[in-house]
């Protein structure tokens, strides 16, 4: 019985935590965010999202901050020669007006540099994004299983870590 109360209880905070985030009297929408679980000693980690904007002005994503990590960068990846290079965005990411930017593996996503403690499956980590105009929206972000969403990156022969 204890079992199926704690699965219960986790399948609805994961429920809770993927459904939209909204910034007070915004027009940010966040759907469904996501970590991996990362092994013990890493050092970074990355969080993916959807972001769609319902406003008739463009948008632009500076940043984001968690006390999970030392620093967070908004990060791009994107096969260069035959190579996976990664990059951090720089002068934001732009949400077009009335459209949607999707953060996932092997594109955008948010980088953690200098993890506090290994994401672990089952558990939930917070993250606020900063936004040009609709400011400060916080999430809540669930971690899911090492492996998940490789499917996603195509071209990983290598990766370039650029800046």
């Amino acid at each position: 019985m204890r079992l199926l109360l704690h699965i219960i209880t986790t399948a609805l905070s994961i429920a809770a935590a993927s459904s939209l985030a909204f910034a007070q009297g915004a027009s940010i929408q966040v759907e469904q965010p996501w970590s991996r679980a990362t092994p013990a000693g890493a050092s970074t980690g990355a969080a993916y999202l959807t972001i769609n904007n319902k406003s008739h002005d463009a948008d632009r994503l500076l940043g984001a901050s968690s006390d999970v990590a030392d620093k967070l960068q908004i990060h791009e990846m994107k096969v260069v020669n035959g190579n996976m290079e990664m990059r951090e965005v720089t002068g934001g990411l732009s949400i077009p007006a009335g459209g949607s930017v999707v953060l996932k593996p092997g594109r955008y996503h948010v980088m953690l540099i200098g993890l506090k403690k290994p994401l672990k499956e089952g558990e939930t980590i917070p993250l606020t994004l900063d936004f040009e105009k609709a400011g400060k929206v916080s999430i809540t972000v669930p971690i899911r299983a090492m492996g998940t969403g490789h499917d996603d990156m195509p071209g990983m022969g290598h990766m370039d870590m650029k800046k």
